[in-house]
């Protein structure tokens, strides 16, 4: 269902006709599932929870690339074969040796683009610095918006200014345990 614009928009409920876009934060959710529950994420399984009956029109994932992590085109392959859309940038490495590459702008900067033809707007992040990007889509542009991420890692204020939040621990599947070198020796 489409707010008026500049209205609130009707939260909490979903229909088959929601048109859905998912903008994934790669490395939130990596370090997060890795940290917190010694896992990854099944990509795959964590659209079908989000997504439910409600028509998916896109599914970004937002993914910083080095030279130095190994396994990491197959870890960009199997994004891509979930049905994710890659948003791809270098990690840029400073003369000091300070390390960034965060897909923060780029990723709100999509959102807004593609609510044109959205109903919903579904945020995968824990990541606080997107409260005003939620606002904006639901007051600017009256679109719903959700937000899925690991409860623990969360900041309570996105889990307050989303029209939803979704506890990622609550979706069948979506968490994979990682299993130790030492266990699967044992074996």
């Amino acid at each position: 269902m489409r707010g008026i614009r500049g209205s609130a928009p009707v939260s909490g409920e979903e229909y088959a006709d929601q048109r859905v876009g998912i903008f994934i934060d790669v490395g939130n959710l990596y370090h997060s599932a890795k940290n917190l529950h010694n896992g990854r994420v099944n990509y795959r399984e964590l659209i079908k929870g989000l997504v439910g009956e409600r028509k998916l029109i896109r599914a970004m994932a937002y993914v910083v690339k080095s030279d130095s992590a190994a396994g990491e085109s197959a870890f960009f392959e199997a994004l891509q074969s979930a049905g994710l859309e890659l948003r791809m940038k270098e990690l840029q490495v400073y003369a000091d040796g300070l390390k960034k590459g965060d897909w923060d702008v780029g990723l709100a900067v999509d959102a807004i683009r593609m609510s044109e033809f959205l109903d919903v707007v579904i945020l995968v992040t824990g990541d606080g610095d997107f409260c005003p990007l939620v606002d904006y889509l639901k007051w600017g542009h009256g679109r719903l918006v959700e937000v899925a991420a690991f409860e623990r890692s969360a900041s309570s204020k996105l889990k307050e200014a989303a029209d939803k939040f979704q506890s990622i621990e609550s979706i069948p599947r979506a968490i994979m345990r990682i299993r130790s070198r030492i266990t699967n020796q044992t074996q």
